[in-house]
């Protein structure tokens, strides 16, 4: 009610910092869920393909 327009504007950059923090987690866990998903295939498949033509 008595916010000023400095106080809005504050808390706009607060939300615009918050944002941006949410943005770059996200990004970071699906490079991390990305990677641990590349590093688990190609040991799947190794293990079942060179053992049974032996």
């Amino acid at each position: 009610m008595n916010e000023r327009p400095d106080d809005k504007k504050k808390q706009d950059t607060r939300e615009d910092r918050l944002r941006a923090a949410l943005r770059a987690n996200l990004q970071r866990r699906k490079a991390q869920a990305r990677a641990r998903a590349a590093q688990d295939d190609p040991g799947q498949q190794d293990s079942d393909t060179g053992k049974d033509d032996a």
